[in-house]
């Protein structure tokens, strides 16, 4: 299909344009203007962009992409490299950051809901991002965990009162424990994210709610991957998605 007609397709889809996001969402990087073969992935390093190149794609799709705000804006090095082989191969590159987190359906945080089986109550935080549901079957924090890791295939980092009970749980992918307050205010029993920092060991401790960092790469992995496949059905696109190992 043509390439304007995919972004413009997927820049309606994920409501693009209502994000407040820190990069640009749709065609980062602009390639040949029919796109037959696609490749995605969460994050547009070297080895995604050399494994589109082997597999001769014609487009990236991921959701870590490049030209972040704040980011040193010199083509050299790492960025160069990077740069030189979209361009020296004509392969577009398509990223979507926050409106892959936040979509209804193919969104990151969906996708976790769908992986456990959570039933969403509400959403809340900046932009919605942060979502509130309850699990199927309670269980406690140390069962939840369990089931994580073998979700996600990487056992994740527990803080907080391993025997309480999980009747509420609230999850927010990537980067996001900047949230971990309003879930405890919001009455959430347990909260799932990417990262951790410093001072959330202490909320954890303090609050008796606990919190599972389960890995930024981890919980991000499946909204690309769940809109690869939504364009391989109704467009008839070769769309592949690789899970590149990323212990983060």
């Amino acid at each position: 299909m043509k390439r304007d007609e995919l972004i413009l397709y997927l820049d309606t889809l994920l409501e693009a344009g209502r994000c407040r996001d820190y990069c640009p969402n749709g065609l980062q990087v602009e390639g040949r203007p029919e796109i037959r073969r696609l490749i995605a992935g969460v994050s547009a390093s070297q080895a995604l962009i050399d494994a589109a190149v082997e597999s001769d794609a014609d487009a990236l799709l991921v959701h870590h992409g490049w030209f972040w705000r704040g980011e040193d804006g010199r083509v050299t090095g790492i960025r160069k490299r990077r740069l030189q082989s979209l361009l020296g191969h004509d392969i577009n590159l398509i990223a979507y950051h926050l409106p892959l987190d936040g979509h209804p359906e193919f969104g990151n945080n969906a996708q976790l809901a769908r992986c456990f089986g959570w039933r969403l109550e509400r959403r809340f935080g900046d932009q919605d991002l942060g979502w509130l549901g309850q699990p199927t079957v309670p269980c406690t924090v140390a069962e939840l965990a369990r089931q994580v890791a073998d979700e996600l295939r990487r056992p994740p980092l527990l803080l907080g009162p391993a025997e309480r009970r999980v009747e509420r749980v609230a999850w927010c992918s990537g980067a996001a424990q900047g949230l971990f307050e309003q879930a405890i205010a919001l009455g959430a029993d347990v909260y799932l994210s990417g990262e951790v920092s410093e001072p959330t060991v202490h909320l954890a401790r303090e609050s008796g709610v606990a919190y599972l960092a389960a890995g930024h790469h981890a919980t991000e992995r499946y909204g690309v991957r769940a809109l690869a496949a939504h364009l391989a059905e109704r467009f008839d696109l070769d769309c592949r998605f690789l899970d590149l190992d990323n212990p983060v």
